[in-house]
């Protein structure tokens, strides 16, 4: 079973799951999911409906579950249809939706489904060939000022991951001028471009991007992800480059981002953490 949110990361868990000789049922979320399953069998169901969730698992005899995708909105309370092994868990339930960042909240979704039976399985090991890679993954690499970007973006994104905020930040000139909310990427990215058009930070192309792993997430869900978007969105930023977690984000559609990137002037770097400097 995958169940399917926004964006294209579905379609290339389903795809892979096909090609390995699996029949993936699609699990769309209602006003989350945006493509066309017609080459899958698949049904829609509202978010936080854990007994149509598990009615399905029944049907199908389906064992394990893929959660991939983007999700705008959290259930509102009003919203939730639970089995009675989940209505045991209400009350944590409710005290995560209201006061839990994105992932408690995701752990809370994992438990639940886990609660009906099902093995969760992350995105990374069904399409483990969307997983970043240590060092350029475009022709462009970083210069001496990109690295001190990239270390200043580094430190605030893990901080910013051990408070369950967000999972990317913004470093210009070794400052730190964006971090990543609840709006997500895209619309933190618009806030640069717009403190660039303001004089508040350098006209001159630099800064870079920064996305990482929580450092308490679990990897089966909601993994950082880069993608068309994001070099458009950065390179409207002005920014010079972008760096994502090697081993633990994911970059959709890499040949055509790498195309993007080296025409728009943008290094596209995998770091890790445990290597000096990110990169080794």
């Amino acid at each position: 079973m995958i169940i399917a949110g926004g964006g294209k990361l579905p379609l290339y868990v389903a795809e892979a799951a096909r090609a390995a000789g699996e029949d993936p049922f699609i699990v769309c979320l209602f006003g989350e999911s945006d493509l066309d399953w017609a080459g899958f069998e698949h049904a829609e169901i509202s978010i936080g409906d854990v007994a149509k969730l598990a009615s399905i698992k029944r049907a199908k005899n389906l064992t394990r579950v893929v959660l991939s995708g983007s999700v705008r909105k959290r259930p509102e309370l009003q919203q939730l249809r639970l089995t009675f092994s989940s209505l045991l868990k209400l009350p944590a339930i409710i005290r995560r939706l209201i006061a839990g960042g994105d992932d408690t909240v995701l752990r809370m979704a994992i438990g639940l489904l886990e609660s009906e039976g099902l093995r969760v399985v992350g995105a990374h090991e069904i399409v483990p060939d969307l997983l970043a890679t240590v060092g350029p993954l475009a022709a462009g690499s970083p210069s001496g000022d990109d690295l001190r970007d990239v270390k200043a973006g580094v430190e605030a994104a893990e901080a910013l991951g051990r408070l369950d905020i967000g999972q990317g930040a913004v470093a210009v000139g070794g400052r730190v001028v964006a971090l990543e909310g609840a709006e997500g990427t895209d619309r933190m990215l618009e806030r640069v471009a717009e403190l660039r058009r303001e004089g508040r930070i350098s006209a001159r192309r630099r800064g870079v991007l920064v996305k990482l792993c929580k450092p308490q997430q679990d990897m089966r869900a909601d993994l950082p992800t880069i993608g068309l978007s994001t070099i458009e969105n950065a390179r409207k930023a002005g920014l010079a480059g972008i760096a994502v977690e090697a081993g633990r984000a994911l970059v959709l559609e890499r040949d055509a981002v790498i195309r993007a990137a080296d025409a728009a002037g943008l290094f596209v770097v995998g770091v890790d953490r445990a290597l000096p400097g990110g990169l080794g």
